[in-house]
């Protein structure tokens, strides 16, 4: 679907968090938190949290001492006071992890804007959101690979910083895991600026192993033109039911959606060189359109059959719009 003749000229990319989220942005998504209707159905605002004992999130209530109970959490300022053993207790919201997951095959180094660019600039903002609420993160990257660290790359990575990546039966999968708190969100910055998209990937494969790689309920996003040689219906069956809240966005540059091309071309596939020679006149780009068309609702209809939130969004839509407007409105942040 995507050939060299989509492919960004000389695309600009990301060095730094500042290049992917803009302080504007932080400012207007900081109030946001991820949110899942599948997994805490029924439930509402509010009530992911509940009172535990354990290390503090935000502090809730006392109760009086009972033998057993750990010794870390007593209330020393009241005992001194009252010379009595209060426990504290705290408000500690729900585990929710969320795993981001984006494609980074040759096909997403398309367009103007840049399709890679702005999956890079969408799983920082939920990395973001996911982050400052203490949830769990995890950015995983499908095909690609990773660019050379800058010139402060002789020193050491801060723990957890360094990315997993490995290569099996074809699979090139790029992750960083277990990310958790502000301070983790420079770490998943530098790892998305480090990958650089190329390649091909196959996609069941890596779902599998993403499947596989589950650590307890979560919401997943796939963020991919998800032009797949060998289809996405598999890989989407691999990741839907096993306890992820599945979110497929399908990310698409406006020259896909209207090709401004005329006259006799050679395409070229950039994934796999495939070569096609061919002339574009109204007739084929109308059936190009109506090719496309038909793609898209192939994916949204699958995806509504087996409960994957689905939505289709152009690479020039505002990064602010898409959290701000289209994420809410799915349920998948608020």
């Amino acid at each position: 679907m995507s050939g060299t003749m989509l492919r960004t000229e000389n695309p600009k990319r990301p060095t730094s968090i500042e290049q992917l989220l803009d302080p504007k942005l932080i400012a207007r998504i900081s109030r946001l938190d991820l949110t899942s209707r599948k997994i805490f159905a029924g439930k509402l605002k509010g009530e992911r949290r509940s009172k535990k004992r354990g290390e503090s999130v935000e502090f809730a209530d006392h109760r009086p001492y009972v033998v057993g109970d750990d010794l870390r959490h007593i209330d020393w300022n009241i005992f001194g006071r009252l010379d009595r053993l209060f426990l504290k207790l705290f408000l500690e919201e729900e585990d929710l992890a969320l795993h981001v997951v984006l494609d980074a095959t040759e096909s997403s180094d398309c367009g103007t804007p840049n399709k890679f660019l702005f999956m890079q600039q969408a799983a920082m903002s939920l990395a973001y959101i996911g982050l400052i609420n203490l949830n769990r993160v995890a950015i995983s990257v499908i095909g690609g690979r990773t660019r050379e660290r800058d010139d402060d790359a002789s020193s050491p990575a801060p723990a957890g910083e360094v990315p997993e990546s490995s290569r099996a039966e074809g699979v090139l999968l790029h992750s960083i895991r277990d990310l958790r708190g502000r301070r983790r969100t420079h770490d998943a910055a530098r790892f998305l600026c480090s990958i650089e998209p190329g390649g091909s990937a196959n996609f069941p494969d890596a779902a599998a192993r993403l499947a596989l790689s589950r650590r307890g309920k979560g919401v997943m996003v796939v963020l991919s033109d998800f032009f797949f040689k060998e289809g996405y219906e598999k890989g989407l069956r691999m990741l839907v039911g096993r306890g992820f809240d599945l979110f497929a966005v399908q990310v698409l540059s406006p020259q896909e959606l209207e090709p401004d091309i005329t006259g006799d071309l050679r395409l070229t596939d950039v994934e796999d060189g495939d070569i096609a020679d061919v002339t574009i006149a109204a007739p084929l780009l109308k059936r190009y359109k109506q090719n496309l068309t038909a793609y898209c609702d192939e994916l949204n209809a699958f995806c509504a059959r087996r409960e994957i939130t689905q939505m289709t969004v152009r690479s020039d839509t505002p990064i602010d719009t898409l959290i701000l407007e289209y994420f809410r409105r799915r349920g998948l942040v608020g």
